[in-house]
């Protein structure tokens, strides 16, 4: 299917019945969560996720017009750049040392706190969200992902993360507290020291004597400002194939140190990425003999998740989802996420068996040649699995039965007196 992948046209189109469909969607006991996991076991055991995998922490919003799905609301839309009303998920992705096979492995809906008043109570109770859940930020949420993955002994190097998380101290401490490398990015004018700042409590010659402690020096400056400073080393490297040649990009590093509100003095990498004149600036706990190349490869394997939400968006229907409740939405999810496996397992399946051609090289005059996308697989399974067509009377049986219902339920809601 290219569009209108709801459940019920994904009912008419497989020849289920729609209210089975739904049923199997937003009631049915099966655990969406059990699902994810085993999916996770089975990326886990793959030799090419053994060494060398990054996990990849995002969120992604989707546009909602009504106010029944759940987990809507007002809310920052990343896509728009503002606030509007839609769902948004935060998201956990893998991709190997490679960066060929990358893939969603988690993912927890996050419910503004509005959801939790009393005066939201209806609605909580209407998309069946637990008595027991409370609100939880973004950063609670994709910590909580990583602690699952990481307390199943899930294979990965690092975490990779944009500055909505990266900017997070709690995160970043949190993640060091848990042994796990980190490259988080943080933004522009996010303040470093250069030198281990001393902290104590300024002695005024004159006025009221101070009694709360403060970095007494030295400045703070910008990490943007770094990217002039003339002691920064820049190195030109080779990251990966990309749909234009080898992506390549500079990178410098250096030792900052940064301030906790309780006044913790904490040493990270600052790494920098420059394309052009685009600048992105990273934090990092990686060891200190870590060599530059590694740094880079781990920074900018974040890219991966991002091409994971267009991929499970535009092939799979990801954000075509219409429903009220959360165990729709968690069910949604597991079979996402096995659908996007089930293809990330096919793509590696046929690497192992079908060695490319290196006459092929020559003959296009390339480095690397094109893996197969998942547009591609999907293009493979409508042939293999063509779906069904139907026939006139098919056809005329589902109108009909599209008109009954639609009179149905217009005839119980002016019984109701519920406005359409």
């Amino acid at each position: 299917m290219e569009t209108n992948r709801n459940f019920a046209n994904i009912g008419r189109k497989t020849d289920v019945p729609t209210q089975n469909m739904q049923h199997f969607m937003s009631n049915s006991p099966w655990s969406g969560e059990g699902l994810v996991g085993k999916v996770r076991a089975d990326v886990a055991a793959q030799d090419e996720f053994q060494s060398g995998t990054m996990l990849l922490l995002d969120e992604s919003a989707d546009d909602k017009s009504g106010t029944h799905t759940v987990g809507s609301g007002r809310q920052y839309n990343g896509r728009r750049g503002k606030v509007d009303n839609c769902i948004v998920g935060v998201f956990l992705s893998c991709v190997d040392a490679s960066c060929q096979y990358h893939t969603w492995i988690d993912g927890e809906l996050f419910l503004v706190e509005d959801w939790f008043t009393d005066a939201w109570a209806e609605r909580r109770r209407q998309a069946g969200v637990p008595d027991v859940r409370e609100f939880q930020t973004k950063l609670e949420l994709g910590w909580q992902m990583i602690q699952r993955v990481h307390a199943e002994g899930f294979p990965f190097a690092a975490i990779a993360c944009d500055s909505h998380y990266g900017r997070s101290a709690w995160l970043r401490d949190q993640m060091t507290a848990a042994g796990l490398e980190y490259y988080a990015d943080v933004p522009a004018d996010t303040k470093v020291y250069l030198q281990p700042p001393v902290i104590g409590i300024p002695q005024n010659k004159r006025g009221k004597k101070a009694q709360k402690r403060r970095v007494l020096s030295p400045r703070a400056v910008r990490v943007d400002s770094l990217r002039h400073d003339p002691d920064m080393i820049w190195q030109a490297i080779t990251l990966r194939p990309s749909e234009r040649g080898m992506l390549q990009a500079d990178f410098a590093r250096c030792r900052v140190w940064t301030v906790r509100d309780d006044f913790t003095v904490v040493e990270e990498w600052l790494l920098i990425r420059r394309d052009g004149k685009r600048h992105t600036y990273t934090f990092s706990n990686a060891p200190r003999d870590i060599p530059l190349l590694t740094m880079a490869q781990r920074k900018s394997a974040r890219y991966f998740i991002e091409r994971s939400n267009q991929d499970v968006k535009t092939e799979l229907g990801w954000d075509e989802f219409q429903a009220i409740k959360l165990s729709a939405w968690e069910h949604h999810l597991a079979l996402t996420i096995l659908a996007s496996w089930f293809i990330t397992e096919t793509r590696l399946d046929w690497s192992r068996r079908f060695a490319r051609d290196p006459e092929l090289l020559v003959h296009y005059e390339v480095e690397v040649l094109p893996a197969l996308s998942m547009a591609n697989v999907r293009a493979m399974l409508m042939a293999a699995m063509p779906l069904p067509q139907l026939s006139p009377e098919e056809a005329t049986y589902l109108v009909v039965k599209h008109l009954d219902n639609r009179t149905r339920s217009r005839k119980s809601r002016l019984r109701s007196g519920s406005s359409p």
